[in-house]
């Protein structure tokens, strides 16, 4: 099937036709009534969306799978800069999702797609939503294109350009061969499809995107995808290591070790209840139908596709570090999500594919040194303390039964303080 050039149709720039590209916002884009472009350097791809004009995805579940097709759709050489720019230049309506490390090559691109509309007197609105897994992704993409415009551009773009923070929690797997089925361009997701976005940040009127979740204040959305999923996802696949299994499916049937994750998740969603006032019962309901998507075996999600990058993800204001000091701030002892920590700075330490620089500094420190060298947090902390307690144990090979018990002790001890 060819691509159609059905002029009725509004067109969207999709830059990336990866997962998230073609598994989430391409289809949200068509089931809206655009004709989709895929901007991405993968030329065999590119060539196959301009010759079928469309792509099949698999929606899957425990019982049931049903696959659709995404059209119409074509596809841009990353590479073929007055495409790009010509493209860009004739959109209504754009969408990224390459990646954050990848927006400083796109940001160039995008300025003269910019420069070109604005050439023509086409002065429309163009709302950009940010599909990239980084805090304040709107800010550092702005800066990165304001640095190729001129001035009188710059005033241009604050009038005509909304750069829009997204939220993506629809769960999409790395694909294998056996997944294609012969068709590179498959792909399988997840049933579910909210895509929240900042209503602040566009400018003119909010394009009617089927599933699109216009919020505000975003950062609550935010904070509850990096503190509550991306946070118990984290935790499952490195308690999931220490227990020798493969597939995140598989974790969620450990009740111990869904018991952790469904307690790590219970505390982001204390903390985050109190900060902006969201009922706790709506944000526990939220953290168990997260587990039950953790659980679907047919997305065949692995725990190293989760776990790696461990480094990252301990980062300060990251999902683990991150969520244990929300939950200080709002008064929460952060006991369960410290368990997750202290598995993913087991994960770092012991894995054979772990990072070198990580191994030698808690070769040279304690480890309470090391939680402060990675994670910024200081030895005093009761993060730290916890943290470190509970890598000890699982250096030491305790039981998994045996540190949930311990946690759930440590816990009670806090209520009772209280």
């Amino acid at each position: 099937m060819m691509a159609t050039n059905d002029t009725s149709l509004k067109r969207a720039i999709v830059y990336g036709a990866g997962n998230i590209g073609r598994g989430f916002i391409g289809q949200l884009f068509s089931l809206s009534g655009y004709q989709v472009t895929f901007i991405d350097i993968d030329s065999e791809i590119i060539r196959q969306l301009n010759a079928d004009g469309c792509y099949p995805i698999r929606t899957v579940a425990n019982d049931d799978s049903i696959e659709s097709v995404v059209e119409p759709v074509s596809g841009v050489n990353g590479l073929d800069n007055e495409s790009v720019e010509e493209a860009i230049a004739s959109s209504d309506l754009m969408a990224t999702a390459v990646g954050a490390a990848v927006l400083p090559r796109i940001a160039g691109p995008i300025a003269r797609g910019l420069k070109r509309r604005w050439s023509r007197k086409d002065f429309r609105p163009l709302n950009i939503i940010l599909c990239e897994n980084l805090y304040d992704v709107h800010l550092v993409l702005k800066k990165l294109i304001l640095q190729e415009l001129e001035d009188n551009e710059r005033k241009l773009f604050d009038q005509t350009v909304g750069l829009v923070e997204a939220s993506v929690g629809r769960m999409v797997p790395v694909m294998t061969a056996e997944m294609q089925d012969g068709n590179r361009l498959r792909i399988y997701v997840e049933k579910y499809c909210g895509l929240p976005v900042d209503r602040d940040a566009f400018v003119g009127e909010i394009p009617n995107i089927i599933h699109m979740i216009p919020y505000a204040p975003f950062r609550y959305y935010i904070q509850r995808k990096l503190y509550i999923h991306n946070m118990g996802h984290a935790v499952a696949a490195y308690l999931g290591h220490i227990q020798g299994d493969r597939f995140i499916w598989e974790v969620c049937k450990v009740p111990a070790i869904r018991s952790i994750v469904r307690n790590s998740m219970g505390e982001s969603c204390a903390s985050i209840s109190r900060l902006y006032g969201i009922p706790m019962n709506d944000l526990l309901e939220h953290a168990d139908d997260l587990l039950d998507r953790f659980g679907n075996q047919k997305l065949g999600d692995t725990i190293v596709r989760v776990a790696r990058d461990p480094v990252r993800k301990l980062a300060n204001d990251d999902r683990l570090v991150g969520a244990a000091k929300l939950c200080l701030s709002e008064g929460i002892k952060p006991v369960f999500i410290c368990v997750g920590i202290a598995a993913a700075l087991h994960y770092e330490i012991e894995t054979e594919t772990s990072l070198t620089q990580f191994r030698e500094q808690t070769r040279l420190y304690e480890i309470q040194d090391a939680i402060q060298e990675i994670c910024g947090i200081d030895p005093s902390n009761v993060i730290s303390k916890l943290a470190s307690d509970f890598y000890q144990d699982f250096k030491q090979g305790v039981d998994l039964d045996d540190i949930l018990r311990k946690a759930e002790m440590i816990k009670v001890q806090c209520v009772d303080a209280g």
